[in-house]
């Protein structure tokens, strides 16, 4: 099994959510061989989206050249089973670093196509699981604020071919010890109910 764990995180791996990665990946080798493909995007930011590249997507005789970082990363996403995307929830949504990896991958022709009903996507299906980071609450009793990144990365992926994501939120990381512990004990009980995480069913992903 072949798992692309996506980090957006610019806390690296003193991010709870980059540790629960870690031991969503322990897990599953418990009952599979994985392989590891990690994309930093906070250790490692991708370019930006530059006017060659703006053209291109828009030319009928493209210089494919210009498409050297986005096909490198929906490469990463084809040949693997399964992905991990480790993220805070900045200002409501998703951190500048994630967006723009969101930029590059969603690329007409190549993993959407357009159609009158929408987009469609173009890529297999495969899981997806989505860890979540606030200070704050953005979900359940005391949720305080709106949440936009989970209904924008349900659409975003799911326009492309992802629809199987599963969102693990760690909410009030900033309220002390104790609302961190319960965040990760949430999220555990959550992964556990994944059949994956726990048998052989691992093998087929």
């Amino acid at each position: 099994m072949k798992v692309l764990f996506i980090n957006a995180s610019p806390h690296g791996d003193a991010s709870h959510g980059y540790q629960l990665a870690l031991e969503m990946i322990q897990m599953l080798r418990k009952t599979a061989r994985v392989e590891i493909v990690e994309r930093d995007l906070a250790a490692a930011p991708l370019p930006p989206i530059t006017q060659d590249y703006a053209s291109a997507i828009t030319s009928r005789q493209p210089d494919k050249t210009r498409f050297d970082v986005s096909e490198q990363l929906i490469r990463e996403i084809e040949t693997t089973d399964a992905l991990i995307i480790n993220t805070p929830m900045h200002n409501f949504t998703v951190p500048a670093a994630l967006k723009l990896w969101i930029d590059y991958v969603l690329r007409i022709h190549r993993t959407f196509a357009a159609t009158p009903e929408g987009k469609l996507g173009l890529m297999r299906d495969r899981p997806a699981f989505v860890i979540v980071g606030s200070g704050g609450f953005h979900s359940g009793e005391h949720a305080r604020q709106r949440d936009f990144l989970t209904p924008y990365l349900r659409y975003a992926l799911g326009s492309i071919g992802l629809q199987s994501l599963h969102f693990l939120l760690l909410q009030g990381l900033v309220h002390g010890h104790d609302a961190v512990a319960e965040a990760l004990r949430s999220a555990r009980g959550e992964i556990a109910r994944h059949a994956i995480f726990a048998s052989d069913d691992a093998v087929a992903f």
